[in-house]
């Protein structure tokens, strides 16, 4: 098993990558590539003393800057560390390509080389989420911004393959993220995305609100990559300014300083539990391959992460039980209903 890293990619640098890989290649005792420059990875390594053999690197000449436009990659940087790094998994060097770099690119890159399932429409991000009831997944979250009915039910479908395999469950519970519990709640393409939803043989729980998404009601919550993107950006704002307020109350009074020394342990484990690092990155549904996109922000423990839910998924062979799930559906002649599997 090989895992290529865009090793160019994130806002930290060289550092986390070259540590998180080293960490994921000593867990998983399988190789990594880090795909850049050679020369400022191998001084990096040096520096780091990073001489674990199961680390690779391959060389590329482009980086693609976190606000350059995604269409540049195409058009002008096909030796960017993340086009060399997906054409990898393309030609079969690689298992699953991880990066942390331009989300835009990313996509593009894994687009234009990996191609789209046969009978999938769009491509969906799918981010974890801590929930009340352990974890929960959410796509689309930025894939896709405007969708239609039938491509919020393919969303359905590659994210009950996906919770399946994520929390070890044959029926993961779906819902359909809206701004009522009702049938007949929410705009025209939600209701439609509803009934097709409804008809399928996935455990369709219905509607949910936003106050459900950490409930932990659901396992799989569909919506739009606009309405997912939103909603992801403001939990992260929300937990980041609970997280400050809490600290400035502590740090307040002399009661509460000394009342921390009793809340530490519980505070760290909520930490943990909420920390994006925890879940390594969102893998990118909907293409033939593995493509994982981790936070601009990732640190060596999130890269660590990202790379073992890569290999993760390249064993489970998720892209073909997806494809299988689609491809029922296409055979019966019913696009909109497909045969789920549910064992």
């Amino acid at each position: 098993m090989k895992i290529a890293v865009d090793a160019m990619g994130g806002d930290h640098g060289l550092i986390p990558i070259i540590t998180g890989a080293s960490q994921a290649a000593k867990e998983l005792n399988a190789e990594v590539v880090l795909v850049g420059d050679q020369e400022q990875i191998l001084a990096e390594r040096e520096r780091l003393n990073c001489t674990d053999s199961r680390i690779t690197t391959h060389p590329s000449s482009q980086v693609v800057g976190m606000h350059e436009s995604p269409a540049l990659v195409a058009r002008k940087k096909r030796d960017s560390s993340i086009w060399v790094a997906t054409n990898l998994v393309k030609s079969g060097a690689a298992d699953a390509v991880v990066s942390a770099g331009n989300t835009g690119a990313t996509m593009v890159s894994a687009f234009f080389l990996l191609g789209s399932m046969k009978g999938v429409e769009r491509p969906a991000i799918a981010a974890t989420l801590p929930t009340l009831q352990g974890h929960a997944v959410m796509l689309d979250v930025g894939a896709t911004v405007d969708c239609t009915a039938q491509q919020l039910y393919q969303f359905g479908i590659m994210g009950h393959e996906y919770g399946k395999h994520l929390f070890k469950k044959s029926k993961p519970r779906v819902g359909l993220l809206s701004i009522g519990e009702e049938d007949s709640k929410g705009n025209e393409v939600t209701k439609e995305a509803f009934h097709l939803l409804r008809n399928s043989p996935m455990n369709f729980i219905g509607n949910l609100e936003g106050r459900d998404v950490y409930s932990g009601t659901a396992d799989v919550i569909v919506c739009d990559g606009f309405m997912g993107n939103v909603s992801l950006k403001i939990s992260e704002g929300l937990a980041d300014a609970m997280k400050k307020m809490l600290i400035k109350e502590i740090a307040s009074t002399l009661l509460g300083r000394f009342s921390f020394l009793f809340m530490a342990g519980p505070l760290l484990r909520l930490r943990r539990r909420t920390d994006y690092a925890e879940f390594g990155g969102a893998p990118l549904l909907g293409v033939n391959g593995i493509s994982i996109i981790c936070h601009g922000r990732s640190s060596a423990k999130a890269i660590k992460n990202a790379i073992i839910r890569a290999h993760a998924l390249s064993q489970a062979r998720l892209i073909d039980l997806i494809q299988h799930d689609i491809a029922d559906g296409l055979s019966d002649g019913t696009t909109g209903n497909p045969s789920v599997a549910t064992e």
